[in-house]
């Protein structure tokens, strides 16, 4: 599943889909609802974000609310967890596992508290006792003892029937396998986890020995309770926290506090965050409490679950069909985080560019352990914009701070507060440098820049090396065999060297003589050497468009060389252009700036590559060892959407969204994410929402794919 699908799939609104189109919706994610638990329960490999998981499960839940007439039988608010798995066992359980309701913000609390009191017929105002416990996020696992020894373990499975991984839950340490003055039968269940510190050092070992490393302690801790080797599971750190019971003989207590504390006086591990709670404030403190402490635990949670103190109010309260009524699951905000920063570093860009990287204790954050977060500018990390207007209200960022991260999808980690009250005494401002930490030159900072960069060019080791990353990646010269890992390998070869991108051009033929030199450097062998010498080979006939962008210019992105090698066809005229022109005046300048979507900042850029002697001459050393192949300029003639900008959105159903845009660029189109007032034609599909919306609203010519394909089928 990926997050295209589920962004295409939560386009219409709810309140606006037809019977038609809720039907089709709720199969749609009925697919992907059952292909993430098939993931994250059955193979430990999800692929979803809990935030998208749960997203997806709140909008299944409204369309069935809104057309409960069709409701699927394999609706996912039927399910739980997934089908074990047919490398074990089955087990059936005695007492159904089953999942838990989420919340996500207060409000969502102060509804079940509502529907308790309601559902047991007591006053708006009656006293409730909870117990609150920080939410494991690891695989949940039920215990079977029978006259004090356990017989079998079990996954959670579909909740009906789990895997049984008895061998393997005997590692444990956590487990005991014998508990002395227990019921005569008895089911502990519980969370089987890992901790941070575990984690890092199973991972470690992972890299040391050419394996493959766990995204996650949750991945980790779930595949190595589902080996089917015991031993691989007994090398490998899990624990477990006993938190809930299935079937017994006799009742563990009157309260769940009261059962818990049986827990741990049966020899299991508790966790010591659990707290009687009287009423929803104090439940509330008590999670705002936890979320603070949550980077400081040393093994993952991502939520507290709430649960009615006295059982035989849970049982009057019963279950749902995969819930029960007197839990909830407070959860955190998906990308949040809160955690300490332990330093701060500068790290050099190719364009010199100093960017202050925060150095964090490790926590997860959207299914991903973070250590390291980007902290933008020195202004950000001074508590204001750009502008000099202040942010997160001036409070600035120190080393040692108490911090709050956040993560967006895929993107970088960043630092979006700070909390004052655990500052520690004799934190100091932070003090940006005004020198390059690689090369000692001086780093200035231009007016109207946000950002300050090392003036030392070529001679900086930290921006040769990030040039030559640029250089060798996928949408530039992308080289088989040469990534970022052998650019630095090679840049600190005295016999091999390769300090700039001609070097990489000439290292086969520098090497033929002695081809030992590189088949003894790590991670190369006769083949690997003779298959690196022949990626570089092939590499020497290059496209205009991505030896343009391979350069590694400031602000020259793909779509930006792809718009410089059309307008000037040829590496010589592109050059020659290149070479005449000043900035700010003539001819060549002019006509630099006559290309649509090039601005004077990118052209200023461009030019001055091509005048600074040291970086010129690196250009020139390159170009004499390649072949670059002159830029086809498509055909538009007859076209009628030459000069226009396209915008797809929906559902195409009889091309790829891909294979439209190009189509519609090879017509002359420029295609555009969203929908402006300089939008042309907007192409919807099905399922197409907001876009579809806002160009009405603008008067945007709207077609559907058919007449879009009519609009192009004779040019």
């Amino acid at each position: 599943m990926n997050g295209q699908g589920a962004e295409q799939a939560a386009e219409i609104a709810v309140e606006d889909l037809t019977p038609a189109q809720a039907g089709a919706e709720l199969l749609r994610l009925a697919a992907m609802i059952g292909r993430a638990n098939t993931a994250y329960h059955g193979e430990d490999a999800p692929d979803l974000s809990d935030a998208d998981y749960d997203a997806l499960k709140r909008r299944n839940a409204a369309i069935e609310a809104r057309f409960p007439d069709l409701k699927r039988s394999d609706s996912p608010t039927n399910q739980i967890g997934a089908a074990a798995a047919e490398g074990f066992g089955k087990i059936p359980h005695r007492v159904r596992m089953l999942s838990l309701e989420n919340a996500f913000d207060e409000s969502d609390i102060a509804d079940f508290g509502k529907r308790i009191r309601a559902f047991l017929n007591l006053d708006a105002e009656a006293p409730l006792r909870f117990t609150a416990e920080p939410k494991i996020d690891g695989l949940s696992l039920s215990l079977r003892y029978e006259q004090g020894a356990l017989v079998h373990a079990a996954t959670r499975g579909d909740g009906e029937v789990g895997e049984n991984v008895t061998a393997n839950a005997l590692t444990i340490g956590d487990i005991p396998q014998r508990i002395d003055n227990a019921p005569e039968v008895l089911e502990v269940r519980g969370e089987v986890y890992m901790s941070h510190a575990d984690f890092a050092a199973l991972n470690d070992r992972a890299r040391e020995n050419g394996t493959k490393t766990f995204a996650n302690p949750r991945n980790a801790a779930a595949g190595s309770l589902r080996q089917l080797d015991p031993d691989i599971t007994r090398a490998r750190p899990l624990r477990f926290f006993a938190y809930a019971w299935g079937e017994y003989s006799v009742p563990l207590a009157e309260t769940q506090m009261g059962a818990i504390g049986r827990l741990a006086d049966l020899g299991f591990s508790t966790n010591p965050l659990t707290r009687l709670c009287h009423g929803e404030a104090e439940l509330l403190a008590h999670y705002r409490q936890i979320e603070q402490q949550r980077a400081t635990l040393g093994y993952d949670i991502d939520g507290v679950v709430y649960k009615v103190d006295d059982l035989g109010l849970q049982q009057r309260l019963g279950l749902r069909a995969t819930t029960p009524r007197w839990a909830i699951a407070h959860k955190f905000p998906a990308e949040l985080a809160w955690t300490r920063l332990e330093a701060i570093d500068i790290q050099v860009g190719r364009t010199g560019a100093l960017s202050p990287v925060a150095r964090l204790t490790p926590v997860t954050v959207g299914g991903v352990v973070v250590s390291n977060a980007t902290l933008h500018n020195e202004d950000y990390i001074e508590g204001r914009d750009n502008a000099g207007q202040p942010i997160r209200e001036g409070r600035d960022i120190r080393v040692g701070d108490w911090v709050q991260v956040y993560r967006a999808g895929d993107v970088i980690p960043k630092i979006k507060d700070v909390d004052l009250s655990q500052r520690p005494a004799g934190a100091a401002p932070y003090d940006f440098p005004h020198t390059c930490p690689e090369c000692g030159s001086q780093a200035v900072r231009e007016p109207g820049d946000s950002v300050r960069r090392c003036s030392g060019g070529l001679v900086c080791p930290a921006q040769a090396i990030e040039k030559l990353k640029h250089f060798v990646g996928r949408d530039a010269f992308d080289i088989e065999g040469l990534g970022a890992k052998q650019v630095e390998m090679f840049f600190v070869d005295d016999l091999l060297p390769i300090r700039e991108p001609a070097d990489i051009f000439r290292l086969a033929a520098r090497d033929r003589a002695n081809l030992a030199k590189l088949k003894n450097r790590e991670g190369f062998g006769d083949r690997s050497a003779a298959n690196l010498f022949a990626a570089i080979e092939a590499r020497r006939v290059i496209p205009l468009a991505r030896l343009i962008f391979a350069l590694g210019i400031r602000h020259v992105g793909e779509a930006a060389a792809n718009l410089l090698a059309l307008h000037y066809g040829t590496w010589a005229t592109f050059e020659a252009a290149m070479t005449t022109a000043e900035v700010g005046q003539g001819a060549a300048w002019d006509d630099l700036l006559s290309i649509d979507g090039v601005g004077a900042v990118l052209a200023a850029s461009v030019v001055t590559a091509f005048h600074q002697p040291a970086e010129r001459a690196v250009i020139d050393r390159l170009a004499a060892e390649l072949t670059v192949e002159p830029a086809i300029r498509p055909d538009v003639t007859g076209s009628p959407v030459a000069g226009l900008t396209l915008v797809f959105t929906g559902t195409l159903e009889k091309m790829t969204r891909a294979e439209a845009k190009a189509r519609a660029e090879a017509l002359g189109a420029k295609v555009a994410g969203s929908v402006s007032a300089k939008t042309d034609i907007l192409i919807a599909g099905p399922g197409a929402g907001s876009k579809a919306k806002k160009a009405a609203e603008l008067g945007v010519r709207t077609i559907d794919e058919d007449e879009w394909i009519a609009l192009v089928s004779g040019a």
